[in-house]
This record gives structure tokens, sequence and C-alpha cells, in this order.
């Protein structure tokens, strides 16, 4: 009996083997699949909260007749911090509040802020909960006596109004953010009432700033990218519509690193058939 199993245990672990060397190598391969695997990839259109001027001045309203509670923004509890350095004869003091427990960051926002404790810093993109938290509530920046920036936060995100100042607190910059989007971000929609999103286009001081979303009519994700002073950055990547959970790339473009490269063109870096193999792949 001994004679028999040994041959079969041995190809079994041979055909085992065969295929961790196939799972190492497509990870090794990011292009070997099209299939996305990142969970925080949008599969669905964002629910948008951009109010108008009317509802605006409804909260306001709410928020005055309500005894505001010590470090509670936005019904969650904060803990305050304070970072304080120093150059040459300057201090600059940054106070903040961050989150008690941490949650999954917004996925379609590019700009996530957050408190290294590690390093005692404020960092921007790239939450890594192990390390830190959200910053959540308000902040403000000085330089010796005079305030230079002062906003408000929502689980990372800007939000509201967002004040910069010069050295003699004349005001320099206002911007307005809805939890990480700006106000004057642009979208059309397939159905208004129904807010189903077709494009999603962040705008700041009238230029594209921001990552850019195009949703199928089902609310599949269809193409997305980032924008940097008006011009498109990165890789630019398009989605089959798969109809379901699973998420398949088409296609990539590889634009720019920065914007206003010279001598830049933009090229297909690779391109995927509907089952997620790999069809073309140019390495620049």
């Amino acid at each position: 009996m001994m004679n028999f199993r040994l041959p079969i245990l041995f190809i079994s672990l041979s055909l085992l083997g065969g295929n961790l060397l196939a799972q190492e190598s497509a990870e090794k391969d990011p292009d070997s699949t099209g299939v996305v695997k990142n969970r925080l990839l949008p599969t669905t259109t964002p629910i948008l909260l951009f109010t108008d001027a009317t509802e605006e001045v409804k909260d306001k309203k709410k928020k005055k007749k309500k005894k505001v509670k010590k470090n509670i923004y936005f019904g969650e509890r904060t803990k305050r911090n304070i970072i304080r350095t120093s150059f040459r004869d300057q201090v600059t003091i940054q106070a903040f509040n961050t989150t008690i427990k941490n949650r999954q960051v917004n996925g379609y926002i590019r700009d996530i802020y957050w408190y290294d404790s590690s390093t005692k810093s404020i960092k921007k993109g790239d939450f890594n909960p192990s390390k830190g938290v959200l910053l959540h509530g308000p902040y403000e920046k000085r330089i010796g006596e005079s305030v230079i920036e002062t906003g408000m936060y929502f689980f990372g995100t800007k939000h509201g109004r967002w004040m910069t100042y010069d050295g003699k607190n004349i005001l320099v910059n206002k911007s307005h953010f809805s939890e990480g989007w700006p106000k004057e971000s642009r979208v059309t929609y397939y159905n208004r009432e129904q807010r189903e999103i077709e494009k999603l286009t962040p705008i700041e001081y009238d230029l594209e700033e921001g990552n850019f979303y195009h949703f199928y009519p089902d609310g599949q994700v269809a193409v997305i990218g980032e924008y940097r002073f008006g011009e498109r950055v990165g890789l630019w990547t398009e989605f089959w519509n798969t109809k379901g959970d699973k998420v398949i790339r088409r296609r990539e473009i590889q634009y720019q690193p920065q914007p206003f490269s010279k001598n830049f063109r933009p090229f297909i870096r690779a391109e995927w058939d509907k089952e997620g193999n790999l069809v073309y792949r140019n390495d620049g």
C-alpha cells in the first residue's frame, strides 16, 4: 500500500509547488492579471453630500442651539494634540484633534490627513492605521503669534471652510470642502434625482485638481485618474463593466509623472481582456 501512495503524494506536492510558484510569479508581475484585489478601490459611486446655502444656514442654526461638547466633533469623540517645532528664532505650532478609533478611509479621496505617532508628524496620503490616527475636528497652524492656516477635518479629509494667511494676518486664500471634495467640483449625472453619477471632476481654483471618476450607469467604476494643476498625471485606468463584484482592468494609460513635464507623450501601458488576461504591455 505504501508503494502506491508515495508516487501520488509526490505528484500532489509537485502540483502544489507548481501552483505556489505560479502564484509567486503572478504576485511579482502586477500585470499578470487584470483582476483588482484592492478592496479599497471604489466599485460603486460615492454619496455626495454637497449642501446648498439654505441647508448650511439651517445647520448653523441647529449648532447654535445645541451645547457644544468638549472635543466632540460630528458626533465623534476626539483627542487634542499639539506639534511644536522651531527653526532659528521661529516657533511653529500646529493644534489639531484626532479620532480615538480609526475607521476605513474614503477610497475616493486622494488627500487623507493623519497623525503618525511614531514620527509625531502630520502626514498626507497612504494612511496606515497601525501607525497613527485620522485628523478629525478643528485645525490651526501658527508661526509665532500669527495664525497661518485654519480649517476643519472630517475623518482625515478637509471639510468646510479653510483659510490661509500671510505673516501679517492678511487673508491669502479661502477654500471650501465637503468631506474632502472641493465644493467647486463638477458632477454630471445619468439621473440627478436618483443621484446616479456619471462623472466627477474635482476642481480647485478653476483647475482640475484631485481624483477623477467616471462611472457606468449601474454605478460601477469605469475610469479613474488624477489631475494636478489641470494636467493629467500618473496612471489612468479604465475598467470593464463586469456587472458584479469583481473589478477587472481594461486598459492603463501612462501620463506624465508630474504636471507640465516636457517632451512626455502619453502611452498605453497595458491592456487586459474581459477575463483579466494580459493581452498587451508596454514598459515604456
